[in-house]
């Protein structure tokens, strides 16, 4: 066993002598073939044995291009108009003349008051009425006759005007009893039922006008100049994909200290009654637009100290490019130098590209 011991190891240090001895002729070899099995396709030799790195990218086809200055705001829809129904007067509901829900028209009268006191003094401020009308009569025709003073006529006419007062007062008081639609609309939940006291503080139910109905929302206050009244703005809801459109037809003198935003307001016609007051809505303003510009995605832009620069393809490299920029939304940057129709814009591998780096243009997008 001690002997077999001793010549495994003597064979074991030959192969380790004869290892070092050989590996600095072996090593070029292997670095070779190793560096041959890993490099891949995007990589060729050169002449001097270095490699150089072929880059496969995406290409984006410039060509003239519709661009938009877009700006996004959530909106609130709110109705044409709105009132909360309650009485002028105090009293007890002896009727209710509406069903919630359902659509009303103006002077349409909603509920009532009891008005039987009011009704009493009418009559007899009208009985009252007639009597004094015939005597101011009999009184006239004496007065032609010279029979009576002028002043005794004047007196009683400024009885008859007296009670005509009373008599309009007293109506007018009657209609306070009366709760009538102030325009037309749909009526919604009443809140009392007949029979119970309302006060001028009684709420009795709402009513509201939707047709038109009003679109509310903000914009940065930079951008005051540009909305005016008549200016068209689009709208989408929640849970919907149509778009609406419509008109601002007001937008506030003052700018909002806090938020440094204008309150807009626009009108939708909102024929079909489709739309109700309170929902939310995202809204869309098309603030400028460049029928033939060059606009190229946000991410080839790459920032640098001096400037921007985009990547282009020229003779199967890619070439750096200083560029201007102008509108800017939020797919898309305008570029106002720098750049023609008919470039060819890298739009893949940014990171790794470099001014003359080889590269294979793998698909070519045309610009939208």
């Amino acid at each position: 066993m001690k002997r077999g011991l001793k010549i495994f190891i003597i064979i074991l240090l030959i192969v380790v002598v004869a290892g070092i001895v050989a590996y600095p002729k072996i090593k070029p070899l292997l670095e070779s073939k190793i560096k041959s099995k890993s490099t891949p396709g995007g990589r060729t030799a050169d002449g001097t044995g270095r490699t150089r790195q072929i880059l496969n990218v995406s290409g984006y086809f410039i060509e003239p291009t519709k661009l938009s200055d877009l700006y996004k705001s959530p909106g609130t829809l709110r109705p044409d108009e709105d009132v909360e129904l309650s009485f002028e007067t105090s009293g007890k509901i002896v009727g209710i003349n509406f069903t919630e829900g359902t659509r009303v028209k103006k002077g349409d009268l909603l509920a009532k008051i009891n008005d039987r006191p009011l009704q009493a003094q009418l009559q007899k401020l009208q009985a009252e009425q007639k009597l004094v009308e015939e005597k101011e009569f009999r009184q006239r025709n004496l007065l032609t006759r010279d029979a009576i003073s002028q002043e005794s006529y004047d007196q009683i006419v400024t009885e008859l005007q007296t009670i005509q007062a009373d008599i309009d007062l007293i109506r007018a008081r009657i209609s306070e009893t009366e709760l009538r639609a102030p325009f037309d609309g749909i009526i919604g939940l009443r809140y009392l039922s007949e029979g119970s006291y309302a006060t001028p503080a009684t709420k009795i139910a709402r009513l509201v006008k939707i047709s038109p109905i009003k679109l509310e929302f903000a914009i940065p206050e930079r951008y005051g100049n540009q909305v005016h009244k008549g200016f068209p703005v689009s709208f989408t809801v929640f849970g919907s994909n149509k778009i609406y459109n419509a008109s601002v037809y007001a937008v506030d003198p003052q700018v909002e200290e806090k938020t440094r935003t204008i309150a807009i307001r626009a009108l939708y016609p909102n024929t079909n009654e489709e739309l109700n007051a309170g929902r939310s809505a995202s809204v869309t303003l098309v603030l400028s637009q460049i029928d033939n510009a060059i606009s190229v995605p946000t991410e080839a832009l790459i920032p640098q100290m001096d400037g921007e620069i985009v990547y282009v393809y020229r003779n199967g490299k890619a070439a750096s490019v200083k560029v201007a920029t102008g509108l800017r939304t939020e797919a898309q940057i305008q570029i106002v130098g720098g750049l023609k129709f008919g470039d060819t814009l890298l739009t893949s591998g940014i990171l790794q590209l470099r001014h003359n780096l080889p590269v294979v243009l793998d698909t070519l997008v045309k610009n939208q």
